[in-house]
């Protein structure tokens, strides 16, 4: 059964398998404005698998306990299913003015071959009572107009469309019952 998870390099190969993926489809690039295209970025192509998940690892870790300059502290969790990686979370603690607009308290993003199986919705239900448990209410949670599948994945979490800015609809969504 799926669950949510802090990254560990156990699950490292599944990970890069996962980040190949992404990069078959275009993700990672400089125009990926994602936090997965920021990882992927900074730890670059996950050939050298054991250096490379080590800086992956410091990169989740440094989300944490030292942000980079413009971002805000967060909690990364990868959904796995025992030894297989499907998708990770960020749960950011709160929101810049950035963040605000466009970004909100959660960003996730399942593998390609994970998809449309229920996982975004799962694991999004998921880390919403850790949301709660940090003081955050209502999450704020963003998506393209065009983005139907996380649409979805936010209404079936009882998302409250707020508006719209930018292309970018904006929802509120309950962290506890």
């Amino acid at each position: 059964m799926p669950a949510l998870i802090l990254p560990t390099e156990r699950l490292g190969l599944s990970f890069a398998e996962a980040v190949r993926e992404f990069l078959a489809e275009g993700r990672g690039g400089p125009d990926d404005r994602t936090l997965l295209g920021d990882l992927i970025r900074e730890a670059g192509h996950p050939d050298d698998t054991d250096q490379w998940i080590a800086r992956v690892l410091d990169f989740e870790h440094r989300l944490t306990t030292d942000p980079p300059a413009n971002f805000v502290p967060a909690t990364t969790y990868w959904w796995t299913d025992d030894d297989m990686y499907l998708g990770r979370i960020n749960l950011r603690h709160r929101l810049n003015a950035s963040l605000s607009e466009t970004g909100g308290h959660i960003g996730y993003d399942i593998r390609p071959t994970a998809r449309r199986q229920g996982h975004a919705t799962a694991m999004l239900a998921a880390v919403l009572p850790h949301a709660a448990a940090i003081g955050i209410d209502k999450a704020l949670l963003t998506c393209g107009v065009q983005n139907i599948a996380s649409r979805k994945v936010i209404e079936a979490n009882g998302g409250v469309l707020e508006d719209e800015r930018g292309g970018r609809l904006r929802y509120r969504v309950p962290t506890a019952p």
